[in-house]
């Protein structure tokens, strides 16, 4: 299955430490985060991928050419870079009209590291969001569900520092929920999502993998270090 990658973003809580470089591309060690997550993700059967660029994209362009040969040897790659910022959705939904996607595929943060969830994703009805448990969920905002897995509501982040679960930031979706586009901005998040909860279709899929996002600098380097560790001990707070 295709898996689309969400790389536009401007990164800005990390440009003290990033400067004019994309989060995707943020070094750890003497690796791209980038690269980790293509090596991960292969090795859980990926094969097929889309780069979804803005900020900065030829960095990543540059960077995906260099291991085309080696890394990228036995896989389809495309980037597609935005013409404007068009949020998560927007970017989708780019992609979907450009590309002329049909059926499924699935979505991924790029800065989002998850050792595990393509197979599940893959296996599950679609559409559907992959969900992690975590200690405290006042970064994210809690996704509630019932016990068919089906998901019933959204909780903004209030600052309370409780456990729960979160979007773990990889989905399946259809391209036929983008067919009625109208080529402006909008965010999977804040419209897609609430709208298939509404429609009681949207499922989700529990996973327990090694998680984090890198997209602040205390959690990038709590990263750079569990890697740097030789990826001992829990990433999940």
């Amino acid at each position: 299955m295709k898996l689309l990658v969400l790389a536009g973003g401007f990164g800005t809580r990390l440009n003290s430490l990033l400067r004019d470089t994309p989060k995707a591309m943020a070094p750890i060690g003497e690796t791209p985060f980038l690269q980790l997550q293509i090596e991960n993700w292969i090795s859980q059967g990926v094969n097929s991928f889309v780069f979804l660029l803005h900020y900065r994209p030829d960095q990543i362009t540059d960077f995906l050419g260099k291991i085309k040969t080696e890394l990228l040897k036995n896989c389809d790659v495309i980037g597609l870079v935005e013409p404007s910022p068009m949020d998560t959705g927007g970017a989708v939904a780019y992609a979907v009209r450009e590309l002329g996607l049909e059926g499924d595929f699935l979505v991924a943060n790029s800065d989002t590291w998850l050792s595990t969830g393509i197979r599940e994703l893959t296996e599950a009805q679609s559409p559907a969001i992959a969900v992690v448990q975590v200690g405290s969920t006042s970064r994210y905002g809690q996704v509630k569900f019932n016990d068919n897995y089906m998901v019933t509501a959204f909780v903004e982040k209030n600052g309370l520092g409780v456990s729960g679960w979160i979007n773990a930031g990889l989905c399946r979706l259809q391209a036929e929920l983008f067919n009625n586009w109208d080529g402006s901005r909008f965010s999977l998040e804040n419209h897609t999502f609430p709208e298939l909860v509404m429609g009681h279709k949207l499922h989700a899929v529990a996973i327990t993998p090694d998680f984090i996002d890198i997209g602040i600098p205390e959690d990038y380097m709590r990263f750079c270090s569990w890697i740097k560790q030789g990826r001992m001990g829990s990433l999940c707070n």
